[in-house]
């Protein structure tokens, strides 16, 4: 329900923050009703505690950022900033009594330039929506998370977002030229560019994305774009161990070889998906290894690749031989995470990434967790960026199992940072890896990265609670 300034019932404080929002905001903008708001209360991550937010807020422009946000800080008012709330850390959950700055109805595609390659958007436009409106102009837009039918592109720079083509194209950081950002005060500042070059000053676009809306509102992003790769084609590699296919990833890695794709699947996350979809996947296989290439001989690059694979201990090596045999094989690695949640009802899903030297001995460790806390742990993993997702599996109304998964997460982090690695290469920390990201910073890490924080927030109003 829209709740118009007279009809809202609200105590003294939350009728002064509505009545000074609607002073700059349409009615239809501002909603108050609490059977709606508590939707806005939480992302999809697990044992993430959230508050209940006094309004939501749904702009249209820019101008009506800037008002919130002035109302924010005469107030002192929290402000959390939400795309679709498809996050895994916990980044969108809500604090007690604040605006809830919903960006998914500035959902415009400003501008789309095959000379510049660039886009320019607004940030609740749909990950999948910019992909295949670029493609329409023989353009690409790369970064593909597991959830870009749904996902926001404000979400995706908010989280630093990644995806299967990472290990070829990089993350959302990477394709970031330019943003404007509403700051806690109202103020609206541009940074970067829109040219294929530029070094002038420090490089504040960097720094905003990732940030999980704890600097600014990023209300509009100029997006590098590239041209549009041949259709991939890939290969399916069965192995009687996940070390071997680590092995094989490394060895991938070492001969110089750019796969568009390298993906892993370990014998759960396969069980599941057959369970989930019937695709018969096999299931005799310990780990199942995913290349793809997008070159314009990709049979041959999959003939080297699969060679690779035999020589590290492949039991089976299937080339798709079409683009529709590709697809089906990319469908099963989509639908690893969903699978998993049908195991057992809710999952923790973990986000380390490792050197890719170490992948093995990383998946060799989250076997004997598994196995010490009595637990369904499944992996799959953007193998050729190291970056694993050990999934835990568990039922969310057993205590004594929910208390043995969240301890089998922190170890898993454990093992990662051991490992030479980081706590999340795509995820975002959130409110579920605070504690881990002071292990991996350090005190002077923290120190400075909260100095960055203040000369942003002084007031400490956007989405606090998150990160550190």
């Amino acid at each position: 329900m829209i709740m118009s300034r007279i009809e809202a019932p609200r105590d003294q404080d939350t009728g002064t923050l509505v009545d000074h929002l609607l002073a700059g905001l349409p009615a239809e903008a501002v909603v108050t009703d609490p059977d709606v708001t508590v939707a806005y209360a939480n992302d999809m991550a697990s044992f993430c505690p959230s508050g209940t937010p006094a309004v939501v807020v749904l702009p249209r422009t820019v101008e009506q950022v800037q008002h919130v946000m002035r109302v924010a800080t005469e107030l002192r008012v929290p402000v959390v900033p939400q795309g679709a709330r498809t996050g895994l850390s916990g980044a969108a959950n809500a604090s007690e009594g604040c605006i809830v700055l919903s960006l998914v109805k500035m959902d415009r595609i400003l501008e789309i330039s095959p000379v510049d390659r660039i886009a320019v958007v607004e940030p609740g436009v749909i990950n999948a929506t910019l992909s295949r409106a670029v493609n329409e102009h023989g353009l690409y837009y790369p970064p593909d998370p597991s959830s870009w039918e749904m996902c926001t592109i404000g979400g995706n720079i908010g989280t630093a977002s990644g995806g299967l083509c990472c290990v070829k194209y990089g993350v959302t950081a990477e394709y970031v030229l330019g943003l404007d950002v509403v700051l806690a005060d109202g103020r609206l500042m541009s940074t970067g560019r829109r040219t294929a070059k530029g070094v002038a000053g420090y490089d504040l676009t960097r720094l905003f994305v990732g940030s999980e809306g704890s600097l600014g509102i990023v209300v509009k992003a100029i997006l590098a774009l590239k041209p549009q790769p041949p259709q991939q084609l890939v290969l399916a590699a069965e192995f009687g161990s996940a070390a071997a296919a680590c092995d094989a990833v490394c060895r991938i890695m070492a001969g110089g070889h750019v796969p568009s794709l390298l993906e892993l699947m370990d014998r759960t996350t396969v069980k599941a998906v057959n369970d989930l979809a019937h695709m018969g996947l096999p299931e005799t296989t310990e780990a199942l290894l995913l290349a793809a290439f997008d070159t314009l001989d990709p049979a041959a690059d999959l003939a080297a690749v699969g060679a690779l694979c035999e020589a590290a201990g492949a039991t089976q090596v299937v080339p798709a031989e079409d683009a529709a045999e590709s697809e089906l094989l990319l469908q099963a690695r989509r639908l690893s995470l969903t699978a998993l949640e049908a195991v057992k009802g809710t999952t923790m899903i973990d986000d380390v990434c490792v050197p890719r030297s170490r992948l093995g001995e990383m998946l060799e460790g989250v076997e004997r967790i598994g196995e010490k806390y009595r637990l369904t742990i499944g992996v799959c993993a953007h193998a050729g960026d190291g970056n694993t997702h050990p999934t835990v599996c568990f039922d969310a109304q057993d205590v004594d199992e929910s208390r043995r998964a969240r301890e089998s997460f922190d170890e898993i982090m454990a093992l990662g940072l051991e490992l030479g690695g980081t706590i999340t290469g795509e995820h975002g920390v959130g409110v579920l890896k605070k504690e881990w990201l002071a292990r991996e910073l350090g005190p002077v890490g923290v120190e400075m990265q909260r100095a960055v924080k203040a000369s942003f927030d002084p007031l400490g109003i956007l989405n606090p609670g998150k990160l550190f």
